[in-house]
């Protein structure tokens, strides 16, 4: 692939995988790329993929991942909701959309990782999404991967237009998410339930579907610290990327 200017994030994923402690027996993945009423998970055994972009090279709309699903994994994690008192559900049409074969075609490349894709809440509610991760902790005990992806910085108009009025307000948003993150865990989470108060927030998100991922991932951490693993500046705007446990 080329990754004009992506460059280290590329590589920050393509050496995902030798960092794990063991080979996951499954992941669970949620991104910024499916809202739904209530918590959905995909159940199909052959999920195909989703390209959700325009404008791009007619080459990224060809990319392949294979990867299957697990419709146990998927039964298991709605058990999981349930037992909280969470409403979910199945879909066994969804495929995989480019929040996920893309960041994976780098990390896991071999795809033959059993993935489930978990929505996240069309009303874009921060507290429920860390009450969905923290329900759906008790997967790590079984080897599961919880992965979020999404961006730390989401402003398309101001990346696209390379202006860098917001530059400084990135930095500003993105110190405070790393320091946040590496808060113990109670004081973690009530802080990223606050992140509008965040300086800058609203810049670097003023839709915030890519910002919570994270706080799903942040749920499902449990008592395990958080730290930020990649760190750069790319087209003028700071981005991070994190780790719990």
């Amino acid at each position: 692939m080329d990754w004009p200017g992506w460059e280290n994030l590329a590589a920050h994923l393509e050496g995902l995988a030798v960092t794990l402690p063991r080979k996951p027996s499954g992941i669970v993945i949620m991104s910024g790329h499916w809202e739904t009423p209530i918590p959905t998970v995909t159940t199909a055994e052959h999920p195909a993929l989703i390209y959700d972009y325009y404008g791009f090279p007619e080459h990224t709309y060809a990319l392949k991942y294979p990867a299957p699903g697990s419709p146990t994994l998927a039964s298991h994690a709605q058990a999981l909701l349930q037992k909280k008192g969470i409403a979910c559900q199945g879909d066994a049409a969804r495929g995989f959309d480019h929040g996920v074969f893309i960041p994976f075609l780098l990390a896991f490349p071999d795809a033959d990782i059993p993935v489930v894709e978990l929505s996240m809440s069309a009303s874009l509610d921060a507290a429920q999404e860390l009450r969905v991760g923290q329900a759906l902790e008790p997967l790590r005990d079984n080897n599961i991967l919880i992965v979020a992806t999404g961006m730390s910085y989401h402003n398309l108009r101001q990346f696209m237009s390379g202006g860098t009025q917001t530059d400084h307000t990135s930095v500003q948003f993105d110190t405070w998410l790393r320091n946040t993150i590496e808060l113990p865990p109670q004081e973690r989470n009530q802080r990223l339930l606050a992140w509008e108060t965040a300086p800058g927030a609203r810049i670097c998100h003023p839709r915030e579907e890519h910002l919570l991922p994270l706080m799903f991932a942040a749920g499902a951490a449990g008592n395990d610290p958080g730290t930020c693993t990649y760190n750069d500046t790319v087209m003028g705007k700071a981005l991070s990327g994190f780790r719990f446990g």
